[in-house]
């Protein structure tokens, strides 16, 4: 949590001492971590299992960590800007997730929570 928080607080700072934020509306934002998102996505585009861990074990590694960087980033930029925190949010996600997906029913399926009896 105090990382976090640590984190947080450099990144507004950052944006604060440029100004940013006045561009960083809830719109803005979203459509900011799709982007990012996606340009996250673009760097495994096309490749097999196989070439994306030869991916993950090269220098190329650094382009996925600053792409996840940026999507992590405008998450929290986000949640900033509509004052949502966003921990908490994780939290209750991952509690909705589990009442979903019950560890006795799922454990070792993909299926979706609606294909389950």
């Amino acid at each position: 949590m105090e990382k976090y928080e640590k984190v947080r607080k450099k990144l507004l700072h950052f944006r604060d001492e440029r100004e940013w934020g006045t561009f960083h509306t809830p719109k803005n934002l979203a459509i900011d971590i799709s982007v990012e998102a996606g340009e996250l996505l673009e760097i495994f585009q096309w490749l097999d299992d196989e070439s994306v861990i030869k991916i993950l074990a090269s220098k190329k590694l650094e382009d996925v960590k600053d792409e996840l960087a940026d999507v992590v980033m405008g998450c929290i930029l986000f949640a900033d800007t509509i004052n949502v925190d966003l921990l908490e949010c994780v939290n209750k996600k991952i509690d909705k997730t589990a009442q979903k997906y019950p560890v006795e029913k799922v454990r070792g399926s993909a299926k979706k929570y609606t294909e389950y009896e």
